[in-house]
């Protein structure tokens, strides 16, 4: 393939003169940080092991800094970008800046939440900076809706960096933490400074790796029964699992029938668990009959 141009990436300058041509304001709505050096969207596209035949899918693509970044490298990228103004535009800024790879890009204007399918071959990479206020269920609908995705590197806010990659134990540890390992092994991949953004975020980024379990969890219940169970066990954190799952479960003596079934104390709490642990807990669940539900 040939090499792009040493200047095909976008700097300070064309990103901000990008944004003024098209009548741009960052919006904190959509969580719009545009990254603004050629150095970090490389370093990113380094850190997730991007290689010369991966088709990757990229969510946010905003002005197109990160994008370009993985096409000098991947073989195919697809960005999925909602706003109208940026997705317009993103197709113009591939031609001209990299026009030997323009052929390799598509463009899917949607929202990723609503996004089931991609156009050309399945993903086997999800490279994003996800915007901070939606990161968490954008990245775990890709991992659900693409199962070919491999690797995953995201770029969201260092707090929810921590939670995504928490261990059981940690304060942190919570819903997203045991839903990402649902899917994946989840590290932190490193930090990423504030002035690297165009507006400066008031937060610091980090960056998550996940690299999808090569045999998904061995649990007869389904990913919806888990994570049933995992959402009533941190809706009220502080309580002993036997008194949380109590409305999942039907009642406090269902529920603790479910755990000791499943070898885990009623007196535990959510977050001393592993994904594995919950998966167990829904497997016991007994079915309770309409009339008799009660706390």
């Amino acid at each position: 393939m040939t090499s792009p141009a040493p200047d095909a990436l976008l700097g300070p300058a064309d990103v901000r003169e990008l944004a003024t041509a098209l009548g741009v304001r960052p919006t904190k709505q959509r969580g719009q940080n545009f990254v603004i050096d050629a150095n970090t969207v490389r370093r990113i596209v380094r850190i997730a092991q991007v290689h010369p035949d991966d088709v990757v899918v990229e969510v946010g693509p905003g002005l197109g800094s990160l994008t370009l970044a993985l096409l000098e490298v991947a073989d195919r990228v697809t960005a999925v970008e909602i706003d109208d103004v940026l997705a317009a535009a993103l197709p113009a800024t591939i031609t001209a800046r990299m026009p030997d790879r323009a052929d390799r890009f598509a463009l899917v204007h949607s929202d990723a939440m609503h996004v089931t399918e991609l156009p050309g071959p399945a993903p086997t990479a999800l490279v994003a900076n996800l915007p901070y206020n939606v990161a968490v269920p954008v990245l775990l609908h890709m991992l659900e809706a693409f199962p070919s995705i491999e690797r995953t590197l995201v770029m969201v806010q260092s707090e929810v960096a921590d939670r995504l990659a928490a261990p059981p134990g940690s304060k942190v540890y919570g819903v997203p933490s045991v839903k990402a390992n649902w899917y994946a092994e989840v590290k932190r991949a490193g930090a990423i400074g504030r002035n690297v953004f165009w507006p400066a975020p008031n937060v610091d980024s980090g960056l998550v790796s996940l690299v999808r379990r090569t045999e998904p969890l061995k649990t007869t219940a389904s990913r919806r029964e888990v994570f049933a169970v995992v959402d009533a066990a941190f809706a009220q954190r502080r309580k002993t699992l036997r008194a949380a799952l109590a409305g999942w479960a039907g009642s406090a003596a269902a529920a603790e029938a479910a755990l000791v079934a499943a070898g885990v104390s009623p007196q535990a709490r959510g977050e001393s668990l592993t994904v594995e642990e919950f998966a167990r807990i829904a497997e016991h669940k007994q079915n309770q009959p309409q009339e008799e539900e009660s706390a």
